[in-house]
């Protein structure tokens, strides 16, 4: 696991750090609690959200580079949308707010589970080619 999760590790743990803050959040009661609880979601939000970018203006060749990141941000910006839309839908089938939560941290680590198994790093520090 520690190979596999070396190579793309912020990506994955940032997924994973943020959803455990997203989960923590209907935990527990106070300003203290949520205080805490949002400081581990923004820090595995940290952790993840400046890479995918990064990763998208790598892998796209130089001539390309504007549209494939002008492509990413417009599914990153339509996933604000869907996403409004499945919270809303998520706490009223559960008929409570917190089912957002649930909702949030499950597609958190979805997310990091697959990125984990059929992600593939490209940096040839992690990733030597032959």
């Amino acid at each position: 696991m520690s190979d596999r999760l070396g190579r793309h590790h912020l990506n994955v743990l940032g997924m994973w750090v943020c959803g455990v803050g997203v989960l923590l959040l209907p935990l527990g009661r106070g300003s203290a609690w949520w205080s805490f609880a949002a400081a581990v979601a923004g820090i595995g939000m940290a952790m993840l959200y400046p890479n995918l970018s990064a990763a998208v203006a790598d892998l796209a060749q130089p001539d390309w580079r504007a549209s494939a990141i002008g492509i990413y941000r417009f599914w990153r910006d339509l996933g604000y949308g869907v996403g409004a839309l499945g919270l809303g839908a998520a706490a009223a089938l559960g008929g409570s707010l917190e089912y957002a939560f649930w909702f949030v941290a499950l597609a958190m680590g979805t997310s990091g589970l697959i990125l984990y198994h059929w992600g593939e790093e490209t940096h040839t520090r992690f990733n030597p080619v032959p």
